[in-house]
């Protein structure tokens, strides 16, 4: 869909930060000089990983469903989500003081069922190789009379997401480029909206999976292409369109797509634990698998990434992070 007005404008992403303030945490930004010297670029890491329900999404959860009116609050949300969008919904509306049905993949990681059942929520859950999640989560907030806050394809969410970045840059200032994970698209429309909105001539990056480049494939096109539902430990990316509304942010915006395999996704996670001493799930650590293995070209000067979560539990990270392929 090719829209003649932006879904969102630099005023949205700001408007979303004083709707957020006191509310979501502002969260650090680490520095690493070996990471810098492997890579030959000063790395600001904006680490959403310590953000509440420990990912990016309570941001734009949060600013939609707190612009809901009290009618709507008064019956309830709706949602469909992999994991963060359904624990940041569900925090949201405890929150609020309203509740939360949430429809999740059946094979989501337990860690995060776990702690969206935790938040409050009910959860319904289905096949995601076989099932359409959005038209169960249109077809269940229909039947309860809910309002639906889907993952990305809705302004208030895409405005929310893009306060990390803005956040970012009010803290180190401009940047060349800024690397950001890619999953349905928004947090890169909100991410790339206050990027070139403050600084034209920052590259924005996006990146995806290998097994799931549904986006790279949409800008190749021009348009939005499908493909089949994405196997990949990125559980958080396993997107096989981008939405609407956030590709039609994304083409104009975003300079480049890289991929990266599972394989460099663990070496980043290892990297981040070993060095930064810090957890991030496999969807958060994109961003620096491209770094290290040079999936986004020849990145110099100043670079910040978007490090979207931390929602993994013990086993699977050490699953994960175990001893490479020899």
């Amino acid at each position: 869909m090719t829209t003649t007005t932006p879904p969102i404008t630099l005023d949205d992403v700001r408007d979303a930060a004083a709707q957020l303030k006191g509310v979501a945490h502002r969260t650090p930004v680490l520095r690493s000089r070996t990471l810098d010297e492997l890579v030959g670029a000063e790395v600001f890491l904006k680490c959403e990983n310590f953000q509440r329900i420990g990912a990016f999404k309570f941001r734009g959860a949060y600013n939609a469903a707190s612009r809901l009116t009290p009618e709507q609050l008064a019956r309830g949300i709706a949602a469909y989500s992999s994991g963060n969008h359904a624990q940041a919904v569900a925090l949201a509306a405890r929150e609020l003081g309203t509740t939360a049905v949430i429809v999740m993949p059946e094979d989501t990681p337990a860690s995060k069922l776990a702690a969206t059942a935790g938040y409050g929520a009910e959860i319904v859950t289905y096949d995601r190789y076989n099932g359409d999640r959005v038209a169960i989560g249109e077809a269940l907030a229909a039947e309860r009379g809910l309002s639906l806050i889907p993952p990305y394809e809705h302004p208030h969410v895409m405005a929310g997401q893009g306060t990390a970045a803005l956040e970012l840059l009010e803290e180190v200032g401009e940047l060349d480029a800024v690397l950001t994970p890619v999953g349905g698209g928004g947090l890169i429309a909100g991410t790339a909206t206050a990027v070139k909105g403050l600084n034209p001539g920052t590259r924005v990056i996006g990146v995806e999976p290998e097994a799931g480049d549904d986006t790279k494939r949409s800008l190749a096109a021009g348009r939005r292409v499908s493909i089949p539902v994405p196997r990949t430990i990125a559980d958080g990316q396993a997107a096989d369109i981008p939405g609407e509304l956030t590709f039609s942010v994304n083409r104009r915006l975003v300079d480049e797509i890289a991929l990266v395999s599972d394989e460099e996704i663990k070496d980043a996670m290892r990297f981040a634990f070993e060095r930064l001493k810090i957890v991030v799930e496999p969807s958060g650590a994109t961003p620096l698998a491209a770094l290290l293995a040079g999936r986004a070209g020849r990145v110099t000067g100043r670079v910040g990434l978007i490090v979207s979560g931390g929602n993994i539990d013990s086993e699977r990270f050490a699953l994960l992070c175990a001893n490479k392929q020899s």
